[in-house]
C-alpha cells in the first residue's frame, strides 16, 4: 500500500486489492473495507501526533462509536482503490473523521465516523478537547456539507434469524477487545446467503455500544424489512448487554 499526504491533515492511500479482500463475485468484503478505514485512520493519527503512541502512555485508547457509510457504487472487480481520510476536529467529548473511497478518480463511497477517548482504568470517556489541546491540527469540530448524517437505528420488532459467535484470539486488537471490523462480520453473517447474492450494500449505519473480549460469546440477531433494509442487534450472550446496532440498506 502506498501512502501520500495531501493538505495539512489529510492522508491518501493507494490500496492493492488482494484475493482475500473479495467475495465470490469479486465484490470488496465489508470487513476488508472497515480494516482499510481503520489502518489509514491510525496512520493519519500517528503522523499528526494523536495516535496510539501519543494516547497509550496517558492510559487512553481511541474507541469508535459511530459509522455512516454511503455507497455511490459498491466496489466490485477493482484491482486498486484510492482512500482518503480527514480528521474533522473534536469537541469536549468526541472526535470526528471522514473518508472517501475512489476507483481511479471515480468516487465510490463516503463515510463519516465519531470517536471518543476512553480511560483504560475505569472505561470512562475523557475530555477529548483537553487531551488534544496540544495537537496543532486538531481544530474544534464544525459540521459542514461533507459530513454525512447518522441515521437512527430502530429497534428490532421481530427476529428473522440469529446466530451465536465466540470471540477468537484472532478477533482482538491492541486494546484486547474485539476489533470493530468484526462486528460487521457477525452482523451480516446472520443474513441468508441468497439475500447477500442478490443485493449490494447502499448505506450502512453502525453504532458501537459495548466492547467484548476474548472467548466471550455474542448473539447476532437480524430483522429483514420489506424495503430491503436489515436491522441488526449484537448482544453479549452472558450479560445480555447490547454490543452493537446496525442498519443496512441494500439495492
Amino acid at each position: 500500500m502506498e501512502t501520500t499526504l495531501l493538505k495539512k491533515n489529510t492522508t491518501e492511500e493507494i490500496i492493492n486489492i488482494r484475493y482475500s479482500d473479495i467475495d465470490f463475485d469479486k465484490s470488496l468484503k465489508m470487513y476488508s473495507l472497515l480494516n482499510f478505514f481503520q489502518d489509514i485512520a491510525s496512520d493519519n493519527a500517528e503522523k499528526y501526533g494523536f495516535g496510539y503512541s501519543y494516547i497509550y502512555p496517558k492510559n487512553l485508547m481511541w474507541v469508535l462509536l459511530k459509522y455512516r457509510i454511503e455507497f455511490i457504487e459498491y466496489p466490485t472487480d477493482v484491482q486498486t482503490l484510492k482512500l482518503i481520510t480527514e480528521p474533522r476536529g473534536c469537541n469536549k467529548l468526541f472526535a470526528y473523521r471522514n473518508f472517501e473511497l475512489y476507483n481511479s478518480e471515480k468516487l465510490l463511497a463516503k463515510a463519516s465516523t465519531m470517536w471518543a477517548l476512553v480511560d483504560f482504568k475505569n472505561m470512562n470517556i475523557v475530555n477529548t478537547e483537553s487531551i488534544l489541546s496540544e495537537v496543532p491540527i486538531m481544530d474544534k469540530f464544525i459540521p459542514n456539507e461533507n459530513d454525512l448524517k447518522y441515521d437512527k437505528i430502530p429497534p428490532l420488532t421481530n427476529i428473522d434469524f440469529e446466530e451465536e459467535f465466540k470471540v477468537r484470539y484472532n478477533d482482538i486488537d491492541v486494546n484486547m477487545h474485539a476489533n470493530n471490523a468484526n462486528y460487521i462480520i457477525w452482523g451480516l453473517e446472520t443474513i441468508p446467503c441468497e439475500f447477500r447474492k442478490k443485493y449490494k450494500l447502499k448505506n450502512v449505519d453502525i453504532q458501537y455500544k459495548k466492547e467484548i473480549k476474548y472467548q466471550e460469546k455474542l448473539v447476532s440477531k437480524v430483522q429483514i424489512l420489506e424495503n430491503n433494509t436489515t436491522i441488526h442487534l449484537l448482544k453479549n450472550s452472558k450479560t445480555d448487554e447490547d454490543l452493537c446496532l446496525l442498519k443496512c440498506e441494500w439495492v
